[in-house]
């Protein structure tokens, strides 16, 4: 798209109007994007994966490719479609926090009062940023905002969708940090066909992106909980397809799609998964335990099917308590390969 792309200019502050909703200030001026830097993406996706950018690499004009010269040839970085201008990825790390506000034992966001929360996180951030100085870093605030439950509830799809002052606390609290928003979904006996519309005000807002989470898509009628759910290739590209038309409808920038993963059986089919220009898939490891476990589960099942970018997701609690050994730190997660560019604390 480059330079030939026109797009609605947005502040990054948020104000409540009267329907208590927070809406982006559109200004009524209009400029083209700067154009996509493909060579520093390309290089970006080459450091990710840990190869030389003298390394014999070519590029088309829509997608980037490496061929590596080595006895051990790695899958990455992958042939994959360069982004629309205005991409976070892979030019910025995304540092969230995870959890949702009613509950302590979801993760972070809900365990700590706001202001050391997020105290904790900027804290967090700079660490990365520190860690890689090469990387700007970018804090998230990851918001449950659909959440399976063990009861079916009055729709029968043990689910619990999250009231919109609490969706807009997220906002809130991310436009405070200058940092962007993930809305989880677990879809329990539902459908993200069904979900999806329901945040579609929030997800047509330039800093919000979405999260989806397979380990509680209940496909075969399971209560959540009983056994790990699953996605496949087509439930990952109606979300990022329903991504990509409130991108070009709404002259947004390119949105992120985080998709949780720990097992294979989690994601089926993921070869015909499509990043689309207006949308960055990032596959999440979402395991816990001692180090050698989420090496393990990163390198067994993450790394060998890939899509696009990948992220981790590091617990406070459960990669600490024995028989774990301790948190993995920003030096040791970066030695994966690839680097995950989406880092997730609970």
């Amino acid at each position: 798209m480059g330079a030939a792309v026109i797009a609605i200019v947005y502040t990054l502050g948020f104000s409540p109007l009267a329907s208590s909703e927070y809406r982006s200030e559109i200004t009524d001026r209009f400029i083209p994007l700067p154009e996509l830097d493909k060579a520093d993406y390309n290089a970006r996706v080459l450091a990710l994966a840990h190869v030389s950018s003298t390394t014999e690499t070519f590029f088309t004009a829509t997608t980037s490719v490496s061929v590596v010269s080595t006895t051990s040839p790695s899958i990455w970085p992958i042939s994959t479609v360069y982004p629309n201008a205005g991409a976070l990825l892979p030019f910025k790390r995304v540092v969230a926090y995870y959890g949702n506000f009613y509950s302590k034992g979801m993760g972070v966001l809900g365990e700590y009062p706001t202001e050391q929360m997020l105290a904790q996180l900027a804290s967090t951030t700079e660490m990365w940023a520190a860690a890689d100085p090469t990387t700007s870093t970018i804090p998230a605030i990851h918001y449950v905002a659909v959440v399976a439950q063990a009861g079916a509830g009055k729709e029968g799809k043990y689910i619990l969708r999250m009231p919109d002052d609490q969706i807009e606390h997220a906002l809130n609290l991310a436009s405070r940090i200058n940092g962007i928003v993930f809305l989880d979904v677990q879809v329990g006996l539902s459908t993200l066909q069904h979900e999806l519309p329901q945040l579609e005000k929030y997800l047509k807002m330039p800093m919000v992106h979405l999260g989806i989470d397979p380990e509680f898509s209940m496909k075969n009628g399971e209560r959540p909980g009983t056994v790990i759910g699953t996605f496949d290739a087509d439930d990952i590209n109606y979300a990022a397809e329903y991504l990509a038309r409130l991108v070009r409808e709404n002259h947004l920038p390119p949105k992120i799609l985080v998709v949780h993963r720990f097992t294979h059986d989690m994601v089926t089919n993921y070869e015909k998964i499509q990043p689309l220009p207006e949308v960055q898939i990032v596959i999440d490891m979402d395991g816990f335990g001692s180090k050698e476990k989420k090496y393990g589960t990163y390198n067994r099942v993450v790394a060998p099917e890939p899509v696009q970018f990948t992220g981790i997701k590091l617990f406070y609690k459960n990669d600490v308590r024995p028989p774990a050994d301790g948190l993995l730190s920003p030096e040791e997660v970066l030695k994966l390969t690839p680097a995950p560019i989406y880092i997730q604390y609970q």
